[in-house]
């Protein structure tokens, strides 16, 4: 493959189409046909928009049901509500840590270990 020279490199349309019927007989993947001919797969991509030929170009399709589309809704509401409840334990823990900083400051104990180890505390 061929780094930024300076040169520009210019394939003539006998080329370009050759190239095209390659990929279109499926044999080998875009990146194979690349790396043969030693061009950039945005390069086939190019000529592929050039000459319309949408039929080689990596296309998803997806089909979803009403079902699917609900279902997906449904853990994705669900999804959301997690991270709020994780997020809301994370904030509660922050602060029972800052109390309990605060706490033993106040009470005179060395550090919060101290403190959880005296009340009975779980780390």
């Amino acid at each position: 493959m061929y780094k930024n020279d300076g040169y520009v490199r210019r394939y003539s349309e006998r080329f370009k189409l050759k190239v095209l019927a390659e990929l279109a007989k499926g044999n080998h993947s875009k990146r194979q046909i690349a790396l043969t001919y030693g061009v950039q797969s945005s390069t086939i991509n190019e000529w592929i928009r050039k000459y319309d030929r949408k039929d080689l170009m990596n296309i998803r399709v997806t089909v979803q049901t009403d079902d699917e589309i609900s279902r997906i809704k449904a853990l994705q509401k669900e999804l959301k509500q997690l991270k709020d409840l994780l997020i809301k334990k994370d904030l509660e823990k922050l602060v029972m840590e800052s109390y309990l900083e605060v706490a033993a400051e106040n009470l005179g104990y060395k550090d919060v270990e101290e403190l959880k180890k005296n009340l009975n505390i779980e780390p």
